[in-house]
């Protein structure tokens, strides 16, 4: 017998077989600029950052605030709940927490 699980469960459990745990900001991140085909040079660059803090950023050794997330994010041309999101899930899941993030436009 076989059970179904529930709509919610569906995201987390597709990101747990493709990418081995759940989505995190500087994935995502270094996911949209290799997709884009952009160097971390050129990218940080355009954040007005360093190539390391970046590469630091993409591997999940630092974290970045809202606000930061949502400069990535338009510097991709994209909305940022997506980003933003991630950035405050990663936040929430490095204290330990259970609970998952919602972002919506105001």
């Amino acid at each position: 017998m076989t059970t179904r699980k529930s709509k919610g469960s569906l995201d987390s459990d597709l990101e747990e077989r493709i990418l081995g745990g759940p989505l995190a900001f500087g994935a995502a991140v270094e996911a949209l600029r290799i997709g884009n085909d952009v160097s971390q040079a050129a990218f940080a660059r355009k954040l007005g950052i360093s190539r390391q803090y970046l590469c630091d950023v993409e591997k999940g050794r630092r974290s970045v605030s809202p606000e930061q997330a949502a400069r990535f994010a338009k510097a991709f041309g994209h909305p940022p709940n997506v980003l933003v999101r991630l950035a405050l899930q990663d936040a929430v899941r490095a204290s330990g927490l259970k609970l998952k993030v919602s972002v919506d436009a105001a």
